[in-house]
């Protein structure tokens, strides 16, 4: 087990601490004068921390504004921004480190036979540190941004708990 003292370095915790170099939140002092401040000022008990609204009617999760991870690509408390589309999918694998395979299933029209077929495509989205319950089986929105690595082009926004764990069958087609 990882030991959970202070550092001297603004009392980040060892935990917290999972990339091979120190990480910093960009455009965040995190080593001010902690003792001269005025009484007034906020500043939380972790040091301090950067947050915005994504906009689009999405809040921001309390993980993101109370926690201590730092990563770039979240789109709560990094510097990726959301555009472009918004969309549903359930969660197939989350496997990758801070990455999960959504599936999106949708029908078809075939005008030859004047029938919908049924099809299906898997993308990649990055799952911020904010969103930390997240497993196979849930419906997660995500939102287009820029290239995130060679595959990866959408961030996840929010997240829903899967109901029943009868419906995480991979491979079933759920429109929702």
């Amino acid at each position: 087990m990882v030991a959970e003292k202070a550092s001297k370095r603004g009392g980040y915790r060892e935990a917290d601490q999972h990339e091979k170099a120190y990480q910093v939140q960009n455009g965040v002092f995190m080593f001010g004068k902690s003792s001269s401040r005025k009484e007034g000022s906020k500043r939380s008990k972790h040091g301090a921390r950067w947050t915005r609204e994504v906009g689009l009617g999405f809040k921001t999760p309390k993980e993101a504004k109370a926690g201590t991870y730092v990563d770039k690509k979240c789109p709560f408390t990094g510097s990726v921004s959301i555009r472009g589309r918004i969309l549903k999918g359930i969660v197939l694998s989350t496997k990758m480190n801070r990455t999960v395979i959504i599936r999106r299933d949708y029908l078809h029209w075939v005008s030859k036979y004047s029938r919908f077929e049924k099809r299906h495509k898997n993308l990649a989205a990055h799952c911020s540190p904010a969103f930390p319950q997240v497993k196979e089986g849930d419906i997660v929105t995500v939102g287009q941004c820029r290239p995130l690595s060679k595959t990866v082009r959408f961030n996840v926004l929010q997240h829903e708990p899967s109901i029943n764990q009868a419906l995480s069958i991979k491979k079933q087609f759920r429109v929702f």
